[in-house]
Parts: C-alpha cells; structure tokens; sequence
C-alpha cells in the first residue's frame, strides 16, 4: 500500500471500511482511546461501532442487556450496582453529545471465548475493519522487554481478533509513555515500533490537538457534574484481575 502525506496511513487503510469496530483491547478505560477516532471516522460518513473488554462485573447487569452469551449491549439506560463501570458512564456521555450511544462490554474469560464475542459483533454488525485500542503501549510488548506492564488482556484481545475473517484488522495506541507507571521502558517501545515498520506494519502517528473534536472524554482535566451529560466522564481506577491498576 501506498500512503502520501494528505491521507494519514491510518485512515487510508480503513478507507475501505464501512462499518468500523473500534474495541478497547486492554480493558478498564481503554474504548475511551478509541473515541478520537471514532469521531474522525463517522465525520467521514462511516458507522463506527464501540466496544471494551470490561473489568466491570458484568454479570451484575440486567440481563435484558445481554444480547449474546458474552457480549452485553451497555446503553444510557443500563443499570449496574457494581461503582465501576466505564461503559455505563461513556454510554450516557455519548448520548448527551447526541451520538450514538450503545457500548458493547465484553467478560474477560480468555481468548477463545473473546473470539465468539468479536465474531457476533462482526455478524450482527456487518463488520468489515476492527480497531483494537490500547491507552498506552503495552499491547506492543513482545514478551522479552525489562518490564511488560498489564498486557494480558491486550494480548488475548489481539489473539481473538486475528483468528476473524475480517478484511481489517489493526491495533492503534494512545498515550505513549503511560505505562511507565508500570515499570514499561519505552526506549524498548520504540525499538517494537521501528521493527513493525521494517516489516511495512507500522501505519505512523498522529497527535490529537486538545481542542480537536474527541479529545475532551480522554482528557484528565475536566471532570464531570454529578448526574450530567455536559462533561466527560471521570476516570476512575480499578485493579485489574492481577492486581495492578488500568
């Protein structure tokens, strides 16, 4: 494929895509990184989708909102006990924006049951490209660096996706350098970056100006009104199943 400067690789190799996937692979807040995208993408007349492998406990929903054996369809509505629930909290953001507003929330219970997941959305869905996105870098860890981070759950996601019969399938990060948090080091980052582009995998970089459209709801600055619509929600941490923070 051949890329110019106008059309960013990125958004060339999903020109041919009509209805888009955008899915966060590493769980918690990781959809939120997907919403820049998102935005970018249905400006340019394509159905985006969104979805989140959830560390919420799922099985505390309704089960009206389950429309599939793994996968739940969190909408404004969609009522949980459980005080952690990112997907509840996008979907009413999302709705007092006036955008479409379902989030689907998959259960982390590994990758082949992921798979059958992803393969309902791209069923019901018509799907034709898949975006997994990582708030953080950690997703391109190889398994011999000093530190991995959490990438557990990154990697069953990428797992899941690659076994799909889907024309595209990409894996898109936000927020380099936040996993120093968790010991990452990032020289190692860009040694995995500068490798994926010998091998023509590597579709470039772009930066979101903070008064873009999508940036407000991965932003750290704002907070939200209690009981609003009018502000991004509010990132809030929970241990992931091996204890660290997402």
């Amino acid at each position: 494929m051949t890329f110019s400067l106008a059309t960013p690789p990125l958004f060339a190799a999903l020109a041919p895509a009509r209805n888009v996937l955008i899915a966060g692979a590493g769980g918690g807040f990781d959809v939120y990184a997907g919403l820049p995208l998102a935005f970018a993408l249905r400006e340019s007349g394509v159905r985006v989708h969104l979805a989140n492998l959830s560390f919420s406990e799922l099985e505390l929903v309704d089960r009206e909102a389950w429309v599939s054996d793994h996968v739940v369809a969190v909408r404004p509505k969609t009522a949980s006990p459980d005080w952690y629930f990112p997907e509840g909290a996008l979907s009413r953001w999302l709705a007092g924006h006036a955008q479409p507003s379902t989030v689907y929330a998959f259960p982390p219970l590994g990758v082949q049951t992921l798979r059958e997941a992803y393969r309902y959305l791209v069923d019901q869905l018509d799907i034709d490209a898949i975006v997994l996105v990582d708030g953080g870098t950690d997703i391109l860890l190889r398994g011999d660096e000093d530190q991995l981070g959490s990438p557990v759950e990154d990697l069953a996601s990428v797992a899941a996706v690659a076994g799909l019969d889907v024309p595209v399938k990409l894996v898109t990060c936000l927020g380099f350098g936040i996993d120093a948090y968790h010991g990452v080091n990032h020289v190692q980052v860009l040694e995995n970056i500068a490798a994926l582009d010998r091998e023509g995998a590597y579709l470039g970089a772009l930066s979101i100006p903070r008064t873009s459209k999508g940036s407000g709801p991965v932003s750290g600055r704002r907070r939200p009104r209690r009981g609003g619509h009018g502000r991004p929600p509010q990132h809030r941490e929970r241990p992931d199943r091996r204890g660290r923070q997402r």
